[in-house]
């Protein structure tokens, strides 16, 4: 089986078909995914999604785009919040210096609030960090100092030097249908060099839609086309990135619960 644990299956690409994009990811072998928050205020809609499937999980958080938008949200709030049984990450949260959206300033202090969550509830962050690289390498390392706390860096664009600070401080690195555009050849050479037991794969769709569905809506099924490219670059069978992309989804996702009787990886589809 495959994880998709980076998806918005609230935005409005889904609306008209969500139940279509469920199955059809179930039939291509994602055996879970996560619907990832951008708002905390939205915290009702991602609960709703998840309650509805036994196979979909959520998170709490703040997008940075929207840093400055909830700051008024204190910590012992995504600390209540993150108790839901279905909820299994904290984010996502970090920097975004290439739209900026929100003042530096803002997102800088929603990622630290957000740091602290994922130190207090134990559940992983999901950060999200581009054209940052730095300063997202300088907060990790800051906050890693006053306590541990997992983490992974979600559809990883970062430079060589971000990826092994993070993993220094055993966070975890995911790679999204961008790994397959043919100018990541870099992206690549990281994904072949990041240590396999700290790999997690994602769509984060509806966008960034791996080759060969680059242009169209992007969906969980197609996290099957990004592992393959990962696979590829590493040398490896299919079948055997998936299976250890898995079980560090579920060592990294300690709350979500492990399903059964899910497609092999060999079933998968590949239109």
């Amino acid at each position: 089986m495959l994880v998709d644990h980076h998806c918005h299956l609230d935005f409005p690409q889904f609306a008209e078909d969500l139940d279509g994009v469920v199955e059809r990811a179930r039939a291509a072998g994602v055996g879970t995914m996560v619907t990832i928050s951008t708002h905390i205020r939205r915290y009702d809609t991602y609960r709703a999604i998840a309650e509805a499937h036994d196979d979909i999980f959520f998170s709490v958080g703040t997008h940075p785009h929207n840093a400055h938008e909830e700051l008024d949200i204190p910590l012992d709030e995504i600390v209540r919040l993150a108790q839901h049984p279905k909820c299994v990450a904290v984010g996502e949260a970090g920097l975004d210096y290439y739209y900026q959206h929100s003042p530096r300033e803002a997102q800088a202090e929603g990622f630290r609030r957000h740091i602290a969550a994922a130190r207090q509830t134990g559940l992983p962050l999901e950060i999200h960090a581009r054209e940052a690289d730095a300063d997202t390498a300088t907060i990790l390392e800051d906050e890693h100092a006053k306590g541990a706390f997992p983490a992974v860096l979600h559809c990883f664009t970062g430079g060589r030097d971000l990826a092994m600070r993070a993993m220094d401080l055993g966070l975890y690195i995911s790679f999204s249908g961008v790994v397959t555009f043919k100018t990541a050849e870099n992206l690549r050479a990281i994904a072949a060099e990041v240590p396999l037991e700290r790999i997690l794969v994602e769509t984060d769709a509806p966008y960034l839609a791996p080759v060969p569905f680059r242009g169209r809506t992007n969906e969980p099924a197609y996290v099957a086309h990004t592992a393959r490219v990962v696979a590829a670059t590493r040398g490896m069978a299919l079948s055997d990135l998936a299976a250890a992309t898995t079980d560090n989804f579920f060592r990294l996702y300690s709350k979500a619960k492990r399903p059964a009787d899910v497609p092999l990886v060999a079933d998968m589809g590949t239109e």
